[in-house]
């Protein structure tokens, strides 16, 4: 069995994958482990080092990405043989090639392309915060339950006792509703895609928050919808520009994330929130409120659903930022006559979410710890924004926001707008995965803003790059 000093250290900024990545690199590059060494089996090393399987499997992937590591089916993994001098990096050595940037790669490529080691600018959490022992009880109560009640479709609503968990968190947080209020969906994007075909036409017009989430914007334009932006603030969208594009476009709906937005990470205030819902009011438009990282939030958040009361106001939530975005299921909430037009979509487009994943997800949030797990997870976030803006600060660029919870910071590089997709194509050559802020803008202006995923930006071979990209030295 090799003996390897990972320096764990669970309240540590990095994750584990990394403080796992960093221990075996240290050993290769020191070569107390030779090119040729069989390096211990996925599940050895979890169980010698008190580490889980998913946490050594990535780390496994990263150290094969970088070139370190080689991977033969039916041999395990070992020491990638050493490059002789002169000869390029290990990353070319190996054969790797940065992928393409592209739309392709972004909207679909990206969330299985394991090649890429350092992901500054993905979207969720580290694989190694996985609430991995609540999954695990969860996955044997659902080998437990009889075959026969998951030999049909199931509900076209989705399994009523996770229906019925949905509807007592939002009675707690003020929007008192039931079951009949609540569908589930295949991850809250599709609730979006739902809400999009159910309550809206091609050619109409709508307003989204700039920057906003990018997948939306996306649904957006494969509906046919024409997007109007509206610049976010730090405790809002501006409602005076608000104002004036309603009167100018009567749009039919608006689109807001209100905690811990992706992707400047702010969060509504209650005043702002208060007049965006009288002009929605006035306008008879739609306020579809995207709230996917309320668990992620300090409390005290306006709830947008919960001040008017589901006349106007479609509420998506979902499961993926805090049980885990493999297990794709979300919800939305509505008035129960727009929540069965929201049923007839969602059956005519893709039947019946998955009754077993709800089991899941709801075995989970009963039985799985979830409570504490929130919170650890919260814990860990305050800490690696707190890293990353010390990071930031260092290297004197400007932040949107600094709110020390949820996933992402909103940070401006010292270079012209025009340079970003530049930037985020070099970074790539280098490993590294960026996200500039054109991803995020209604017409894919450029834009010198990027988003960065806050437990992902650690890694020292980031802000060496991010410090030649300041000095001009790409």
């Amino acid at each position: 069995m090799i003996e390897l000093d990972l320096h764990r250290d669970r309240r540590a900024a990095s994750t584990l994958v990394e403080q796992v990545v960093q221990g075996f690199a240290r050993a290769i590059d020191a070569q107390s482990l030779r090119a040729g060494a069989l390096l211990p089996s996925v599940r050895q090393l979890a169980r010698s080092h008190a580490l889980s399987t998913f946490t050594v499997t990535e780390a496994y992937n990263r150290l094969v990405s970088m070139g370190l590591v080689v991977a033969r089916r039916g041999s395990g993994y070992r020491v990638a043989a050493r490059p002789v001098a002169g000869a390029a990096p290990r990353a070319a050595a190996a054969g790797w090639q940065p992928p393409s940037l592209t739309a392709n790669w972004l909207l679909s490529d990206v969330f299985a392309d394991h090649s890429v080691p350092i992901k500054a600018g993905c979207g969720w959490l580290p694989s190694e915060w996985v609430n991995e022992s609540g999954l695990q009880h969860a996955l044997r109560a659902l080998s437990r339950v009889p075959a026969a009640r998951l030999g049909d479709y199931g509900h076209p609503y989705g399994f009523a006792p996770l229906r019925e968990r949905v509807a007592e968190q939002l009675d707690r947080l003020g929007l008192p509703v039931d079951v009949g209020n609540v569908l589930l969906t295949q991850g809250a994007t599709q609730g979006l895609d739902l809400i999009v075909r159910t309550l809206l036409r091609a050619g109409d017009a709508v307003i989204v928050e700039d920057p906003g989430y990018g997948n939306l914007l996306q649904i957006l334009k494969l509906a046919g919808l024409v997007v109007h932006g509206v610049p976010r603030t730090l405790t809002g969208v501006d409602t005076d520009v608000l104002e004036t594009l309603v009167a100018r476009h009567q749009p039919k709906a608006i689109f807001v994330n209100t905690t811990l937005q992706n992707p400047t990470g702010a969060t509504y205030g209650m005043a702002a929130a208060f007049r965006l819902l009288q002009i929605a009011e006035r306008a008879r438009m739609w306020v579809i409120e995207d709230d996917v990282s309320r668990e992620l939030a300090p409390p005290g958040a306006p709830l947008f659903a919960a001040l008017e009361g589901l006349q106007r106001v479609v509420y998506v939530g979902g499961f993926s930022k805090t049980v885990t975005p493999a297990l794709r299921c979300g919800y939305v909430v509505a008035e129960q006559a727009v929540l069965r037009e929201l049923a007839r979509t969602k059956m005519a487009v893709g039947l019946t979410s998955s009754e077993a994943i709800e089991r899941i997800v709801d075995k989970v949030l009963v039985e799985g710890r979830y409570a504490r797990h929130v919170e650890t997870v919260n814990e860990r976030l305050k800490l690696a924004h707190a890293v990353l803006e010390e990071r930031l600060d260092a290297l004197g660029l400007e932040l949107f926001h600094r709110p020390r919870a949820g996933l992402f910071a909103w940070a401006r590089l010292p270079i012209d707008a025009q340079r970003a997709g530049e930037v985020a194509t070099a970074a790539l050559a280098h490993g590294i995965w960026l996200a500039p802020g054109s991803y995020f803008r209604p017409d894919d202006a450029p834009s010198a803003w990027f988003r960065f995923n806050a437990p992902y930006a650690d890694d020292d071979a980031l802000w060496r790059f991010i410090e030649r990209v300041g000095r001009g030295a790409l």
